[in-house]
């Protein structure tokens, strides 16, 4: 649990620095998200065939050095198009975890950075919800984390008999149709 708190930190601190910025230029890019969204499929295709061997199965066996290294790579998905989840993985991988155990840590990391987030875009909003509302946002939060339980066991046993090659080439497809009805004119 504490390494999953170690992994956040980095994230927290790059997304309240960089937060006006990204809001402001990256978010209104739908060419960054499906380049974006190219480039992390070829990562992810990478990987998948140099990643060092794996050592270890234990996703809570991170040490600190290799929890802040997973943040790092977390704060990449800053970027609109960057999967978060594909982007801890990428770093669980790089540092010999099993895939099951990168995926299993990427999920438990989901946590704090999703409460912090929403957390920080209530406090730069000026902390005001809508009493009306504020129970729709519990409901999505609890909705929201007993789907990840059920899909995480799925996808634990999907990765470990499939690798994420398929994740892969589907962010790819996404990317290049998304670029093309960019540039079709399809969309504006």
């Amino acid at each position: 649990a504490i390494s999953v708190l170690v992994a956040f930190i980095p994230s927290l601190l790059a997304g309240a620095f960089l937060y006006d910025f990204i809001k402001a230029f990256l978010f209104e890019s739908l060419a960054t998200i499906c380049v974006s969204l190219i480039v992390g499929g070829f990562v992810l295709l990478a990987l998948e065939r140099f990643a060092p061997k794996p050592h270890t199965g234990d996703a809570m066996a991170l040490s600190w050095r290799q929890s802040v290294l997973v943040g790092l790579f977390q704060c990449l998905s800053l970027v609109p198009g960057v999967s978060r989840s594909g982007a801890t993985i990428a770093g669980g991988l790089v540092l010999g975890l099993e895939k099951p155990a990168a995926a299993e840590f990427s999920f438990f990391l989901a946590i704090p950075t999703m409460v912090g987030a929403f957390t920080y875009d209530l406090i730069k909003d000026g902390g005001a919800i809508d009493m009306d509302f504020a129970w729709i946002i519990a409901i999505g939060f609890v909705v929201s984390f007993l789907s990840g339980l059920l899909v995480i066991r799925w996808m634990l046993g999907f990765v470990a008999r499939h690798g994420f090659t398929p994740f892969a080439w589907w962010r790819i497809a996404v990317g290049l149709m998304g670029l093309a009805a960019l540039y079709g004119g399809v969309l504006a």
